[in-house]
């Protein structure tokens, strides 16, 4: 193992074990929500939310947490990363093992999800998303994958080569596959809630984001230049 992967994979296992920490609290901070609100269980359809005027502080406290929330892996992304495509790559690294051991800490707390086919709400910025745990789960493995791949390039002086087109490809599979988180979180309180999460809508994204991933690996890598990497000798 050269020098270069062995400070990678320290640099990789503490940001790891960061997201892991992290997630622990993302998930106790979820055991409360279900205390306060599913009182009868977490269990779709969802019963109306509380349009109370707690209930509203509530909820806009919730968003808020969840923006503090990007904002925090974000942070740590820059700290851990000397130039921008390793600051990237560590975002989706630390998002994706948080998002993954979420549910890993979700079922120690409350053995639940019991399938990757039981519903979640997703997120709720700027509005609810929502769909079986599989398919978050499936984007965060890619997410890690993708982003060790460009961890290990950059630790090697062999950072991608990222084209418009490649961008425009990521963009293009990010809005369809929130589009169709979107579509089943705007109809959680309906009975027939299922109906409205498009599957396949949701595999012609992610397949459009892997085949843009596995595009920019295979490009040839660009030109190292010294003056793009600052790195230090040791963790």
């Amino acid at each position: 193992m050269t020098d270069q992967t062995r400070r990678m994979l320290q640099r990789l296992l503490i940001a790891v074990v960061f997201s892991i920490a992290f997630a622990y609290i993302e998930a106790a901070v979820v055991v409360y929500l279900r205390a306060i609100f599913h009182e009868g269980g977490f269990t779709f359809p969802l019963q109306v939310f509380d349009a109370t005027a707690q209930g509203k502080r509530l909820l806009l406290t919730e968003v808020g947490r969840e923006a503090a929330t990007l904002v925090l892996i974000f942070t740590a992304a820059w700290l851990f990363g000397s130039i921008l495509q390793e600051r990237l790559a560590y975002f989706l690294l630390i998002f994706a093992v948080w998002d993954i051991f979420y549910y890993v800490w979700l079922k120690v707390l409350l053995d639940w999800p019991a399938t990757f086919m039981d519903w979640d709400v997703l997120f709720l910025i700027p509005m609810i998303w929502a769909s079986p745990v599989l398919y978050p789960v499936l984007v965060s493995i890619a997410m890690f994958a993708f982003a060790t791949a460009i961890l290990y390039r950059c630790a090697h002086g062999r950072p991608l080569t990222v084209t418009r087109l490649d961008w425009l490809g990521w963009s293009a599979s990010l809005l369809v596959i929130v589009v169709s988180f979107c579509l089943g979180g705007t109809h959680v309180t309906e009975p027939n809630y299922a109906e409205y999460f498009y599957w396949p809508l949701f595999a012609v994204g992610f397949a459009l984001g892997i085949a843009f991933c596995v595009k920019s690996l295979l490009a040839p890598a660009r030109a190292f230049r010294r003056q793009d990497v600052d790195r230090t000798t040791s963790v």
